[in-house]
């Protein structure tokens, strides 16, 4: 079994008092102040010390996906998923209309840090800034190590690129141009300027060039979870695309696949879990399911996992109400069958009214759908060749994977519909009052965590997903991203066969029926979906792939071109124009079909997304702190000026950092 990052950070940290500093998880330790990142005199000059800080960077990634003070109800990763076309805001006896971002979407609206229903703009522009402060901490002090050996030193320099690489490029695509800090300053600025997006991407891609040659491999590192070469290869692939150096990312993406001893897992390997209640839903084993069991994605046999996140154990663990959250809310009142019943109970086991055979909750947890499916998602977008896919085994409802509302079957012994299946209307009528929230298909092998506390307590019937005790390991990144990242490469060079073979490649290991000739852009978006769900940052990466298309020239699945001087400056809620990430918006999801609203038991909800949304606006609270100098606010938001100071090139910007 491989040692955790975890591990590493409870042995480190109690040797560096210093190191407290960046391991604490208070929620002052967390208020935005991401410009002046003064820290008091510290003295690194101890191995020990760099380390300490690497492994809380490496720790700290897994926020970005599960907030440590978690409540249950959101997680920073679903704010990624209500701004692309795989879901939508669903919990809605939530009093405000937070998705209606069209019209509420401004620099002063609220940019929370703590967990609530809301949505995380302001956690994930700090939580980056923290990474890139610890990443700097590093760069800055590693030369007053002086017992390094020059190979130690430059393993060092490159996962401190790594991290602030992986930052920087996640803010240019969800915030645009933005403040570059590069380095520790020993007293406080106040007079930053915003650098081009492209300028930024220049900086770390050329870090990240050197980050490869320096990192090792991971058979060479002692830990799971810290940053290694492949993981170091990933990143310069993403570089390299949104550089426009197309060919170069094929390049590495070849290296990755053939050279770097990784391989897609073809069959079932580790151990399997036959889920929460095999009596009521039955699993049958398969290498998808097994591929993504939390403690399958931390062993020796999973060669497919190029960087894992652990998340594990008591000291560390960070609870995952996976279920809570992306799972439907089938037990809800207003879901009833045709005869009025309600369809679906949650008992305790201890109950009387308990059932094996219908215990929901175990089996598939107890949905809220703060984050809900969109149509697209369950059902178009696994359309290949005409054919919804429900052989390919990520969408495969048969063995176990997939859930679809039709497979629920109605557990109230009085109703006359007792043990036949979910059904969505009865003639003319629709049985579920809500289907923004009670009524979506969905992965079940991507959110399905045990709940080991409930799990044990007779008396529960409430399961969420990983509590304390569980694990919830999550991938950063595996070798299916990378056969995607390469067709993408090869699609922009106009190799659509090329392309086409690597969706064919992570198709055949998911059992699909279906395989493509040739590919269009939105076919590899498609896949991505079909195999990325929750894993990759699905608002960035959809962003990245617009900025790509846009260098590349390249038209979409509708024939549209698309300008590398406007692709993100263009503002309305029409459907023509904007960029490809917009596109798919008004093709694929209910945002701006419904101007009167979507009438639901809590009230009238609106879904709206502009084209100026692209980008998420700036903080206020940066601007405002930035006394000295001025921060360029994105296009389309109160405070745009394109006559402020932006610098161009990142070496500029650079050069201006000691200038206070």
């Amino acid at each position: 079994m491989k040692r955790y990052i975890q591990n590493k950070i409870s042995r480190i940290v109690p040797l560096v008092a210093v190191a407290a500093l960046f391991v604490s998880c208070s929620e002052d330790f967390l208020e935005p102040d991401p410009l002046s990142f003064y820290e008091p005199e510290a003295t690194f000059t101890t191995e020990t010390g760099l380390q300490a800080v690497l492994a809380s960077a490496d720790k700290q990634l897994r926020n970005n996906y599960i907030h440590y003070n978690n409540a249950g109800n959101s997680v920073p990763i679903g704010t990624e998923y209500v701004f692309s076309d795989m879901s939508k805001y669903g919990k809605t006896d939530n009093t405000s209309t937070i998705s209606d971002f069209a019209n509420t979407m401004v620099p002063t609206m609220s940019y929370k840090t703590s967990t609530n229903d809301d949505f995380y703009f302001g956690f994930y522009w700090t939580e980056a800034y923290t990474g890139i402060k610890h990443a700097n901490t590093v760069l800055t002090y590693i030369d007053k190590v002086t017992s390094l050996t020059e190979e130690v030193k430059r393993k060092y320099i490159g996962q401190a690129y790594f991290h602030r690489a992986y930052r920087y490029l996640n803010l240019v695509y969800q915030f645009g141009d933005i403040p570059l800090i590069t380095k520790i300053l020993e007293v406080p600025k106040q007079s930053y300027y915003s650098t081009k997006k492209e300028a930024i991407i220049e900086m770390i891609t050329a870090d990240m060039e050197k980050a490869v040659e320096w990192v090792p491999e991971q058979s060479k590192l002692p830990y799971l979870g810290v940053v290694n070469k492949g993981a170091c290869r990933q990143l310069l692939i993403k570089c390299y695309l949104a550089s426009g150096r197309f060919k170069d990312a094929e390049n590495q993406a070849d290296l990755l696949i053939n050279s770097s001893g990784y391989s897609l897992m073809q069959g079932s390997f580790g151990t399997f879990d036959a889920g929460g209640n095999p009596a009521t839903w039955t699993i049958t084993r398969n290498v998808i399911w097994d591929l993504h069991r939390p403690e399958n994605k931390v062993i020796a046999a999973n060669r497919e996992a190029i960087l894992v996140m652990p998340n594990g154990g008591v000291q560390s663990f960070l609870p995952f109400a996976s279920m809570r959250i992306f799972g439907p809310n089938w037990n809800s009142g207003t879901v009833t069958t045709p005869d009025g019943k309600q369809a679906a109970n949650r008992f305790a086991s201890n109950n009387a009214n308990y059932q094996a055979n219908y215990d929901y909750a175990r089996a598939l947890g107890r949905g809220i759908a703060t984050i809900s499916a969109s149509y697209y998602s369950q059902h178009p977008m696994w359309v290949v060749n005409g054919v919804e896919d429900k052989q390919d085994l990520r969408h495969n409802s048969t063995v176990g994977n997939w859930v679809n509302m039709e497979n629920l079957k109605y557990s109230d012994k009085s109703s006359a519909y007792y043990g036949q299946n979910f059904r969505l209307k009865n003639g003319t009528t629709l049985l579920s009052k809500d289907t923004l929230r009670e009524w979506f298909d969905f992965p079940l092998y991507k959110i399905y965590l045990h709940d080991v506390v409930n799990e044990t307590n007779p008396n529960a019937n409430d399961f969420q997903g990983a509590s304390t005790g569980s694990k919830a390991h999550w991938y950063l990144y595996r070798l299916a991203e990378t056969y995607l990242l390469r067709a993408e490469a090869r699609f922009y060079q106009g190799n659509v066969g090329g392309a086409a073979q690597d969706v064919n490649v992570v198709r055949a290991r998911a059992g699909a029926s279906q395989m493509y000739g040739t590919v269009t852009i939105g076919d590899i978006c498609a896949e991505r979906g079909r195999e990325l769900y929750l894993e990759e940052w699905r608002n960035v990466e959809l962003k990245r792939i617009s900025h790509c298309l846009a260098l590349s020239g390249q038209a979409d699945e509708w024939g549209q071109t698309y300008s590398k001087t406007n692709w993100d400056k263009q503002s309305g809620t029409d459907n023509a124009g904007g960029s490809y990430w917009y596109q798919r918006i008004v093709h694929y999801t209910l945002y701006n079909k419904y101007p009167s609203g979507i009438v639901v038991p809590n009230g009238t909800k609106f879904y709206t997304m502009d084209k100026r949304n692209n980008y998420w606006p700036i903080p206020n609270s940066a601007i405002t702190a930035n006394i000295k100098g001025k921060l360029s606010q994105n296009f389309g938001y109160d405070g745009y000026d394109p006559s402020v100071k932006v610098w161009d090139k990142w070496q500029d910007a650079v050069a201006d950092e000691s200038q206070l």
